[in-house]
């Protein structure tokens, strides 16, 4: 089954548990790993064929826009409206990645990985 990505999708959001993170946010990253059944478009050349990465974007940087206290929680919104809006796939794995997250000392990132096949 053909796999369709979209990796290192940059957003400034509002996301965290503490007040600080909600009012100063920080920087984000997303990966979206999408296996999908149809593959009409490996053949026919025609976007209808497959998954339209523009839609995988949208619905991301949609989602990440909601203010959230926990990464997991707009993970599994991303999963879902993916699963809903999106035809013929058959897993989707997101990661949503913390930079600086604040934890008393330096480091580079954090990450929530969510996965679920169909």
């Amino acid at each position: 089954m053909p796999l369709i990505a979209l990796e290192g999708m940059r957003f400034y959001a509002y996301h965290g548990y503490y007040s600080e993170e909600n009012l100063l946010g920080g920087e984000y990253m997303v990966d979206v790993y999408v296996e999908s059944s149809l593959h009409e478009g490996q053949k026919s050349d025609e976007l209808e064929g497959t998954v339209n990465y523009e839609e995988i974007y949208e619905i991301c940087s949609n989602e990440m826009k909601i203010n959230s206290k926990l990464i997991e929680n707009v993970g599994e919104r991303i999963l879902c409206e993916l699963s809903s809006k999106i035809k013929g796939i058959s897993s989707i794995k997101v990661r949503i990645s913390k930079f600086n997250p604040p934890l008393g000392g330096q480091v580079k990132r954090s990450f929530v990985e969510i996965e679920k096949k169909f």
